[in-house]
């Protein structure tokens, strides 16, 4: 053990005494791995916290501050080992050390196989290493004779921090002008966790529970695709009978700050990711995304088509320059003997320790130049108000209002480039958008109850220290005519509508009074063809209940053999009186798509041409992925006066592709309008 005599160093407060107990249990257990500060006070030599420290051998370097030990490989930049808690590694030792902690990236170049790459660097470099702060570096660089290889350079920080139960992450990655094409389908960062601990896993304050293991999954059957398990004899009797699937524990963007796993020893031992910022992630606060599996696997996920579809894929095109910095996430590590029987304390813990991130972003400890630190960035604040249906101004209460790259309205669902910056407007429609970086941005919005995006009509220049005063906005959503009736709620989501049992066959996947318990389950596709057997939907406008009668996704029919057939689901109404000389309006917002082609004719089921396509959309396979939700569409459809009559009329919405049961459209809202004003 070391002893320097400093002056007294800077240490954050709040966490020290939170962790001081814990810190005197890991003196006894991992003394040799600690090395302290003498600090003199009034003549008094008084031992301080441990101090950071690097140990760098011929294959590996270890990060320790006295509560965490976190080993790497180099020069690769693999996580092999995570001590803590008097556990020696917390990651999963019966898989190869690159398989444990890892960063990867799935890419293409259209013509070719799609390829998995784990980031395998070939520089390791000390770029700080202080009492207070260790930071390390994993690089490589391509070249042009690596034509095999990924286009791409990158660069993975690990940060280690005084007094700070975990460690810091992120990654800065760069393409050369004149580099060749390449697409980016995934990019995220991996732990997987020791199997024999880690079986509760959390994700929001009402989706956690007991997890199946790994030996379950592989003597379950495999359903309908590979990530769907039954599970017929798992270790855990209780769970038999449910289904495992990943794609059940995605979380939307702005919904996915903290995510984990608590183990089962004594005293059990937490273990996050914290997401302090989307900034870095592409798609907006809607996207969604996978958190944690059955492994158990920890990710946090930057760059992915799930829930999205081909949209999101980044297309990188023959010399096109580009450089993003991702992260940094926080891998959190937490204990408490009184969760035991209750893993909810940690995850409350964990919460807390989330919330001190999300006030201390932007950072200031990476090194990196790259990274942007507060005083580069700057301010857009603003109101935002609706103008809709009557002569009065409403706020923007609880809306998303942010900035992304310049591009159509509605167009940051799909952005996959650059940086976004979200926040919510309060009940008068105020927003503040705090630590934006320096660049070209449009302002976008989309707000819950109304119909549509809004664009701001001028681009947004923000400059470092630049306090910008939008005042007050104005936001005129898609309207023609008087609402004649409607069907939903325009929130981007179908969660309002339908959604059935699951198949008797499986059991029910519990949540704790979570609606998400409703359509996070497996097989809902499949209820459509019992409940609707031979004739579709009907939907009669004033006497059917949209919550109980239209069905949450327009699929396909079954009719045995693995046989499916299109659909057309029918919309009654009345019309009293009826203006042939005048268009109406027909609003169709969809929350999904997949694979579907949605046609719409009025009053004539057997007209050859449709009055309305969509063509084909949609890849966000939502619909299997029980997202309910995916890319959002909106269709303003004119329809002509003669088309329809005084009295019953009838929409006919048919969906006309059909040849797995996965295809087909989630509504999010539809509503008629009358003759334009």
């Amino acid at each position: 053990m070391r002893l320097e005599e400093t002056k007294k160093q800077k240490i954050h407060k709040e966490n020290m005494g939170k962790n001081m107990q814990l810190i005197s249990l890991l003196y006894v257990v991992e003394f040799t791995m600690v090395a302290f500060t003498l600090l003199v006070v009034d003549g008094q030599r008084l031992i301080e916290s441990p101090i950071v420290r690097l140990d760098i051998q011929t294959n590996q370097v270890t990060m320790s501050n006295g509560i965490v030990n976190v080993t790497l490989s180099t020069p690769y930049g693999f996580v092999t080992s995570i001590s803590y808690g008097g556990v020696n590694n917390l990651l999963a030792t019966q898989n190869v050390e690159k398989d444990r902690g890892y960063w990867d990236i799935f890419w293409n170049r259209t013509t070719s196989k799609r390829a998995r790459k784990k980031f395998l660097e070939n520089n390791f470099e000390v770029i700080m290493d202080t009492e207070n702060q260790a930071e390390i570096s994993f690089k490589s660089t391509w070249n042009a004779s690596q034509s095999d290889e990924l286009p791409l350079n990158s660069d993975l920080r690990f940060v280690m921090l005084r007094d700070t139960p975990g460690f810091y992450t992120y990654a800065i990655v760069e393409r050369l002008e004149g580099w060749p094409l390449v697409y980016i389908e995934n990019l995220r960062v991996v732990f997987k966790l020791q199997q024999d601990m880690f079986h509760y896993m959390a994700i929001s304050d009402e989706r956690q529970r007991i997890m199946p293991m790994p030996v379950d999954r592989e003597t379950g059957k495999v359903l309908d695709y590979k990530e769907a398990v039954l599970l017929t004899n798992p270790t855990n009797p209780n769970l038999k009978g449910e289904v495992d699937d990943k794609y059940f524990y995605a979380s939307d963007n702005k919904d996915d700050r903290v995510h984990g796993w608590v183990s089962s020893t004594n005293p059990p031992v937490g273990f996050w990711m914290i997401i302090p910022n989307d900034e870095f992630r592409t798609g907006g606060p809607y996207k969604q995304d996978l958190t944690s599996h059955v492994g158990p696997t920890v990710l946090s996920i930057f760059v992915s088509r799930h829930f999205a579809g081909d949209d999101l894929v980044i297309k990188f095109q023959q010399g096109e320059p580009w450089k993003k910095v991702i992260g940094p996430v926080f891998l959190y590590l937490n204990s408490n003997s009184s969760a035991m029987d209750n893993p909810i304390i940690l995850w409350e813990d964990a919460k807390r320790r989330m919330n001190q991130e999300v006030a201390s972003w932007p950072y200031d400890f990476p090194v990196s130049e790259e990274y942007i630190k507060s005083n580069q960035r700057g301010m857009v604040r603003g109101q935002l108000l609706i103008n809709d249906s009557s002569m009065t101004l409403v706020s923007a209460s609880n809306g998303y209002i942010g900035l992304a790259p310049p591009g159509d309205v509605g167009s940051w669902q799909r952005e996959n480039k650059g940086y976004q910056f979200w926040t919510k407007t309060d009940a008068m429609g105020n927003f503040t958008i705090e630590n934006v970086i320096s660049g070209t941005y449009n302002l976008y919005a989309t707000v819950p109850g109304i119909m549509g995006d809004y664009k701001y009509t001028f681009d947004v220049q923000v400059t470092p220290g630049s306090s910008i005063d939008l005042g007050s906005l104005v936001y005129n959503p898609p309207r023609n005519g008087a609402t004649l009736w409607e069907i939903g709620v325009p929130d981007r989501t179908a969660a309002e509508f339908f959604v059935p049992a699951p198949p008797p066959e499986y059991n029910v996947h519990v949540y704790q009074n979570n609606v998400e318990s409703i359509f996070r389950q497996y097989g809902l596709w499949e209820q459509y063809s019992i409940l609707y057997p031979e004739n579709d939907l009907v939907y009669n406008v004033g006497t059917s209940n949209y919550s109980k009668d239209w069905f949450f996704a327009h699929v396909t029919r079954n009719i045995g053999n693995k046989t499916y057939i299109s659909t057309t689901w029918k919309i009654i109404f009345d019309l009293e009186i009826v203006d042939n000389a005048s268009n109406y309006t027909l609003q169709i917002a969809l929350a999904a798509a997949q694979g579907a082609k949605l046609q719409v004719r009025f009053n004539d089921e057997k007209v050859v041409e449709p009055h309305f396509t969509t063509g084909k959309i949609g890849g966000d396979n939502a619909i299997a992925r029980h997202g309910i939700h995916g890319l959002y569409f909106l269709y303003s459809i004119e329809v002509k006066g003669n088309l329809l009559v005084n009295g019953t009329n009838t929409i006919f919405l048919t969906q006309t592709i059909a040849t797995n049961p996965f295809q087909g459209v989630m509504y999010d809202y539809l509503r008629l309008e009358g003759p334009h004003q």
